[in-house]
């Protein structure tokens, strides 16, 4: 059975100079309106898929030119016309732009007026306003192939992971408080008064659970819920994560499914290039070391060394005083002026640091602002330590050893924005391993859980066991890991700790009694004493990823009805207030608020 729509017989993208001469149906939105001298209007038709051009002619239908000036931008409407060939007029930048549609019937279905933007402005306005009318906003050609990427990347990953044997499963929306995590999202129950629901802040205990059903790999694109403030790379409220977890697995194999899934996806969904596979693996102390953070940018080097002991035998008393000392070699700026060093220190001051010096190697010339204090035994041993090259400067911090690293780690960053040193068309993926099982709580003089309590800890039971002292304790890592691109932790996991007995002893350690993790996780051990097979997962962040997959600084660009960054919706007014019978039903009782 044909069915013929009576809107149109193209999109706007597929007519071509093979198509000359064809009797075509269009619809769609007003993009833009030119007019010639009374006598030739132009229209270029815009729709989901692309744009044509149509043209109107006074002489040839003066009641069609008549009707065609009504138009504004933005207005919908329905042709009928000839596709004929623009000549000379050929416009390379669209693929449509070999030809025109000249234009023998008009519907005009929506007259548009006092739009409160347009699409098509160059300048955006104000963000609450974009979101207010998010319908136009998203009319923009770079907003709407945001969301066409993202539906894009969703379909990449399903496709692969389905060809890996991993299955999709739903979990629950409506599911159980946890005192653990982030701020949850309540549902008060109608069903059963005083109670409530929490909406999920990941699918972690049910994935887990369904590794103690038997399946083997498990994914899901699944949406999450924190109530926590927004940022450029978190979206307040909600979020998606492509949730995943195998049975039977090690850390080395989990990681080669996802470095082989990115290195299938990412041709596929942009034009980026993968830096390299395997991804460079760096443990948890080496990249706070280097790069002050855990989540480093390795598209430039510019990592941290440290000079503490080369300076200890030197005279100058303002480094050789301080707990630590750290240098970066910046490449190619020994030529640069003082404005560029002087600026350097000031935006090291504003990030907390005292000063900083520096140290420029030109050819067979060495200048710099603590030289004088430095022989060239020194100075050689800085050049050979840091494998400083002709052109080269060194940027140098002291201080205790957080306020070093912090700041030169971030100062890193700045400079390698102000230098052009990121590749945009460069992805940069790393794994941070080796997180810390605990870290010493000063607060309450005690040992606590560094990251995730529920990670399997490296050497099982027999660390736990052997370790004898708070050093030792400190010293042992777990099976945790991050997935790290372009300086944005995608997202964190690890290989789970299945066994009770070394739950058990691990929450020990941290100060909790057998009773205390039963009462919190009781259903998690019970599944686990029925026989839990060996698992691990990760889930990465679909927003995140699809944020630098797109070049975009903003996570709301890549959503189609983002929050903005006080957690509402300008468009639909939420959150809003409900009516005193919708609090009537759940038994509740609102308190009063201060107005703010």
């Amino acid at each position: 059975m044909t069915i013929t729509n009576p809107y149109r017989s193209h999109h706007c993208n597929q007519l071509r100079a093979a198509d000359v001469g064809l009797q075509v149906r269009l619809a769609g939105w007003v993009r833009d309106i030119r007019r010639l001298s009374n006598k030739f209007m132009f229209i270029t038709l815009r729709d989901h898929y692309g744009v044509t051009q149509l043209v109107f002619s006074a002489e040839a239908n003066p009641d069609l030119f008549e009707q065609a000036n009504q138009l504004r931008p933005e207005s919908v409407i329905f042709i009928q016309g000839t596709v004929r060939s623009r000549g000379k007029d050929i416009n390379k930048n669209m693929p449509t732009g070999e030809v025109e549609i000249e234009v023998e019937t008009l519907q005009i279905d929506t007259l548009t007026n006092n739009l409160p933007f347009s699409p098509e402005d160059s300048t955006l306005p104000g963000e609450d306003l974009r979101l207010k009318y998010r319908f136009i906003d998203l009319r923009r050609e770079k907003l709407h192939n945001n969301i066409l990427l993202r539906f894009k990347v969703m379909q990449e990953l399903r496709n692969f992971l389905a060809n890996k044997g991993f299955i999709e499963i739903q979990t629950p929306i409506l599911t159980a408080s946890s005192p653990e995590g982030a701020r949850d999202f309540v549902v008060p129950s109608r069903l059963h008064p005083g109670k409530f629901y929490a909406l999920p802040q990941a699918p972690q205990q049910y994935k887990q659970l369904l590794m103690c059903a038997g399946f083997d790999k498990y994914f899901q694109i699944a949406p999450c819920f924190r109530d926590e403030n927004a940022r450029a790379d978190r979206s307040p409220g909600e979020f998606y994560q492509l949730d995943m977890e195998m049975a039977f697995i090690t850390q080395d194999e989990l990681f080669a499914v996802l470095e082989e899934m990115y290195q299938v996806i990412v041709p596929r969904v942009c034009n980026k290039r993968i830096m390299q596979f395997p991804f460079p693996r760096i443990r948890y102390a080496d990249a706070m070391d280097w790069y002050g953070n855990d989540k480093p940018d390795i598209r430039f080097d510019m990592r941290m060394h440290n000079l503490t002991a080369l300076f200890k035998t030197t005279n100058f008393t303002a480094f050789a005083a301080q707990d630590c000392v750290k240098a970066i070699v910046v490449p190619n700026t020994a030529d640069r002026s003082n404005k560029f060093f002087k600026d350097a220190e000031a935006k090291a001051k504003e990030l907390g640091a005292n000063g900083l010096a520096y140290l420029t190697f030109k050819e067979g010339e060495t200048k710099g602002s603590i030289l004088k204090f430095l022989t060239e035994e020194h100075l050689e041993q800085i050049k050979t330590q840091l494998n400083v090259q002709t052109n080269d400067s060194v940027l140098l911090l002291a201080g205790t050893y957080k306020q070093v690293t912090d700041t030169l780690g971030k100062l890193r960053v700045h400079l390698a924005n102000e230098l052009g040193l990121l590749d945009k068309d460069l992805l940069a993926f790393s794994w941070i391993v080796d997180f810390p099982m605990f870290e010493w709580n000063e607060d309450d003089q005690k040992i606590d859980f560094c990251h995730n309590p529920f990670s399997m800890p490296q050497g099982g039971m027999e660390a736990l066991t052997s370790a004898k002292t708070n050093a030792e304790l400190l010293d042992i890592v777990a099976y945790q890991y991050d997935i790290v691109c372009n300086g944005i932790e995608f997202s964190s996991g690890a290989i789970r700790n299945h066994r009770p007995d070394i739950m058990y002893k691990a929450f020990e350690i941290a100060g909790y009694s057998q009773e205390d993790v039963q009462g919190k996780f009781g259903h998690m051990i019970n599944a686990f004493t029925y026989g839990a097979p060996p698992h691990g997962g990760i889930a990465p962040g679909l927003d995140r990823m699809v944020m630098v997959f797109a070049d975009e600084p903003n996570i709301r660009e890549i959503i189609a009805f983002p929050m903005n960054q006080k957690a509402q919706d300008p468009m639909m007014g939420s959150p809003t207030t409900i009516t005193q019978k919708q609090l009537d039903e759940l038994n509740l009782i609102l308190k009063p608020v201060a107005d703010k």
